[in-house]
């Protein structure tokens, strides 16, 4: 149950916890408050240190968490307005010197391969961001090219021969298809939408964050809350793709929502865990302190599936 004191809690947070509180715990458009997002808070921080150039840090993938693509990765995820700041005209201007000769986005300045993690994480923003449909198709096909046998996606498939799917990289693809979906882009939508399927079903027959042979459980950290979360699967991550795909409640998805449930205060807030190491602008939370960010998307997971 969600208490007026939460309620309350929530909204004296950051505009961007406000927004997404109001429009996916109260059901309450509000244009206007999403527009505030780039103007202050959080977001309004993060577009300040942006370069003259449009970058951020020393480029689209260096250093790591300051970079353009995981600044952008987190506006996104922030609910900025997919108008701000010239973005999209960036992003199609950029997006021409990053397709690597297989169509995707390549990152490394030695491996000529394209990484399948980043593609999915850049479809993601990308489509985000609508960015124009032609710059992307050659992104569709390099993803669609890379699906594995087992339904997912494992960004070691493509350099160093990985036969089972990863489910960080995963759940970054169809994190990307489902945006690109909701967007309006057609471009071998059905395919995209056939792969997301049968990558949701890869997930679910690990429970969420076991393996699927064992059940033993994958790794510890999945079943940690950091945000953000950078290219690295947890299961409130899962969780709240599942909820945003509107998918319905799955059984296999017991596990990993009952260890949600462990994690609730007597409070009722969810605590942040240690980030993911490396360099950042800034922190919007105090690991070990009660997360706005982690309570509210725990929140409205466990409203979308009816779960008290």
């Amino acid at each position: 149950m969600i208490t007026a004191p939460l309620f309350t809690w929530l909204l004296d947070g950051d505009i961007a916890i406000q927004y997404q509180t109001r429009r996916d715990l109260l059901n309450e458009q509000n244009p206007g408050l999403q527009e505030r997002i780039a103007q202050e808070g959080w977001g309004a921080k993060l577009l300040s240190y942006r370069a003259a150039d449009g970058h951020w840090g020393k480029g689209f993938y260096q250093s790591k968490w300051t970079s353009t693509h995981y600044v952008l990765l987190e506006l996104k995820n922030m609910a900025i307005a997919p108008g701000t700041a010239d973005i999209t005209a960036y992003l199609n201007q950029l997006l021409k010197g990053l397709k690597g000769g297989d169509g995707g986005i390549d990152v490394s300045e030695t491996v000529k391969k394209s990484d399948v993690c980043v593609s999915g994480m850049f479809l993601n923003y990308a489509s985000y961001f609508l960015v124009d449909e032609s710059g992307l198709a050659s992104v569709v096909d390099y993803l669609l090219n890379v699906q594995m046998p087992d339904g997912g996606f494992n960004c070691q498939s493509t350099r160093k021969g990985a036969t089972h799917s990863s489910l960080h990289s995963t759940l970054s693809v169809i994190e990307g298809i489902r945006e690109y979906a909701r967007n309006g882009y057609k471009y071998r939508l059905n395919e995209l939408l056939q792969a997301e399927r049968e990558s949701r079903e890869f997930i679910l027959e690990h429970r969420l964050y076991k393996s699927h042979r064992t059940e033993a459980i994958i790794n510890q950290r999945m079943l940690m809350l950091p945000f953000p979360p950078r290219w690295k699967y947890d299961i409130l991550r899962a969780l709240d793709y599942f909820r945003e795909a509107g998918a319905a409640y799955d059984e296999r998805m017991q596990d990993a929502v009952e260890v949600l449930l462990q994690k609730r205060k007597p409070d009722g807030k969810w605590p942040l865990h240690a980030k993911h190491p490396g360099k950042t602008y800034f922190d919007m939370e105090q690991a070990g302190s009660a997360s706005r960010w982690n309570t509210l998307r725990a929140l409205r997971v466990l409203k979308h599936f009816g779960i008290e």
